[in-house]
């Protein structure tokens, strides 16, 4: 990786290019403590527009914490984030919803909702329930970009959890926003649809310009759809830069502390982290 986004230079990174621009979401030195115990500290990124960012670690590392901060759904112990220079803990939710749109981790609704009542919710912060026909248009276009027309009038409790989870992100879609934050969207999907899920978000960052950020466990998939990868570990990035560049044995080790070898398939390079069972 090139030095000026190795973590003892990050804040240094940050500084210089927030000075020439402020769009994007800008994340400077953001620490988070709960209960006395600190979970992430000085976290310091610059994600640019129009790119899909995956943010990977082992378990504990801090990433749905920094997401969650990002989202205005926490506020930070220190530090500030900012989405095309609006400070997201400085203004109101409804402003934020405007601009960004996030998917957390865990999702439950009280009420027996359809599909497409529940995509008709990020809609939300434009027209406060009441659909207009530009509203009605894009709950039909977010429904289909997840190929979930056939479902639309289907309650949610009628749904395998595949089908619920790609519901949810169709709700975050439909809400319109150019930053989208999705903690481990591909819960509960198989193969095929995790796959298709991941093309949809980076063909969406490439045709509309939207900016996308993913909490993602698989490093493959991280590195396959991701223009960049931020590597957290014991709350602090151990590694940010192209998947290439983070997709070594060596940073690999740096973030989850074993041994990955990674080799190249069909020219995309892949960390082998199964093996045979071991007894030792």
């Amino acid at each position: 990786m090139s030095t000026d986004n190795t973590p003892n230079n990050t804040a240094n990174t940050t500084a210089n290019t927030t000075a020439a621009t402020t769009e994007g979401i800008i994340i400077r030195d953001v620490h988070q403590s709960y209960g006395g115990s600190a979970v992430l500290h000085g976290v310091n990124a610059h994600i640019r527009p129009g790119t899909v960012t995956s943010i990977i670690g082992p378990n504990g590392a801090g990433k749905s914490t920094l997401l969650s901060i990002m989202a205005r759904l926490a506020k930070p112990t220190q530090g500030t984030v900012e989405v095309d220079g609006l400070n997201v803990h400085k203004v109101g939710s409804s402003e934020v919803a405007k601009v960004l749109a996030v998917l957390r981790q865990e999702n439950t609704i009280g009420v027996r909702l359809t599909v497409r009542d529940l995509v008709g919710f990020g809609r939300f912060p434009h027209d406060r329930g009441h659909h207009r026909p530009e509203d009605l248009r894009i709950i039909d276009e977010s429904l289909e970009y997840l190929e979930l027309g056939d479902l639309a009038d289907r309650f949610l409790d009628e749904l395998s959890g595949g089908q619920r989870q790609r519901a949810f992100v169709a709700m975050v879609l439909a809400q319109d926003t150019r930053y989208v934050l999705l903690d481990e969207p591909l819960n509960n999907l198989d193969m095929k649809h995790a796959a298709n899920m991941m093309n949809r978000v980076h063909r969406a960052a490439r045709d509309t310009g939207r900016t996308f950020v993913l909490v993602i466990h698989d490093v493959n998939i991280a590195a396959a759809y991701s223009d960049r990868i931020i590597a957290l570990r014991d709350g602090i990035v151990v590694a940010d830069g192209a998947a290439d560049e983070v997709l070594t044995s060596e940073t690999l080790h740096d973030i989850y502390d074993m041994h990955m070898p990674v080799t190249t398939v069909d020219g995309q390079k892949m960390a082998m982290y199964f093996g045979r069972p071991t007894y030792e």
